[in-house]
């Protein structure tokens, strides 16, 4: 079931929270929403969702407006807000029989539906307690089920990995690619290497206006024209190396690594001189070169040039 967006505007008072915005997702596509805190991808989810009106532009799910025809619109989709409300008196299988009653399910498909998302979503230790007696983890594990227990077409995740351990991530993930083989699914994260090991393609918006649309690779391609080179320089004084290589032709930024003393990251331009500079300046100063090799472009370094102005 397919999303179409069309120049989605909400505004806030003065604040224009998202710009018209214009995008569209495909059945079977795992699309990454990026973006910082307060760009405005909660607000395009619940306005996708029906929850929250759009002051101007479109938006369809499977051929219909969600503004014209939000319930039958909203049977089809999944929702996890980012703060995962629960009511945590009831017991889980209880809360999961109460959504699938709210949500439409069919009465005798019901206890199906729990026993199926209780084994998707590995709540069958927990299945018997209280909601509010569950861990961080866990109580996401309900928010997810409960998404889902409806079986809808479509949906829509906002943070579902919040408060996950690694290997719950890594379930997670391998549970949200398995349902977008056949369903839409959109998600946020700020987990990027999480999203290039998920996501189909990743849709990135920084304040309210989209800035990046593609695939992890296409992102990439977008700064062609600069590379990024891993140098390690030993016997010379950081600050003094730093500021030698900065001032190098065609090197835009020497930004050290984390974590260590005499490793560089070149933000390079693409006249192929830069290794041979490096090697020369190394020369000079008697510095010992133990390390220089190109890398590709971190989706986290391509993050930081779209949203960081």
């Amino acid at each position: 079931m397919d999303i179409r967006i069309e120049q989605l505007t909400k505004r806030y008072g003065p604040q224009t929270a998202v710009d018209e915005i214009t995008f569209t997702v495909r059945t079977g596509e795992v699309l990454g929403f990026l973006g910082p805190n307060g760009a405005g991808k909660s607000t395009t989810m619940k306005m996708i969702c029906g929850l929250l009106a759009p002051d101007h532009g479109t938006i369809q799910v499977g051929g219909r407006s969600v503004l014209e025809d939000p319930g039958p619109v909203r049977r089809h989709i999944g929702y996890l807000p980012e703060n995962n409300p629960l009511y945590e008196e009831m017991p889980v299988l209880d809360f999961l029989r109460f959504t699938a009653k709210v949500q439409g399910v069919e009465a005798s498909r019901i206890d199906e539906r729990i026993r199926e998302m209780v084994n998707v979503c590995g709540l069958d230790p927990e299945k018997h307690k209280r909601i509010g007696e569950l861990s961080k983890g866990y109580r996401q594990r309900v928010g997810l089920a409960q998404a889902m227990v409806h079986d809808p077409e479509v949906l829509i995740l906002d943070e579902p990995t919040s408060g996950l351990d690694p290997n719950q991530i890594v379930e997670i993930r391998e549970l949200i690619r398995e349902v977008g083989r056949a369903k839409t699914v959109i998600f946020s994260t700020h987990i990027l290497p999480e999203v290039e090991a998920t996501c189909d393609r990743i849709l990135i918006i920084n304040r309210g206006r989209i800035v990046a649309d593609g695939s992890p690779e296409a992102l990439r391609n977008q700064v062609q024209g600069r590379s990024v080179m891993r140098v390690r320089i030993e016997d010379g004084d950081r600050d003094n190396v730093q500021q030698a290589l900065s001032a190098l032709p065609g090197v835009a930024l020497a930004d050290p690594v984390t974590g260590t003393t005499d490793r560089f990251d070149l933000q390079c331009g693409a006249d192929g001189e830069v290794a041979r500079r490096v090697f020369r300046l190394c020369v000079d100063h008697g510095w010992a070169l133990t390390e220089l090799r190109p890398i590709e472009s971190r989706l986290e370094d391509i993050f930081r040039d779209l949203t960081l102005n």
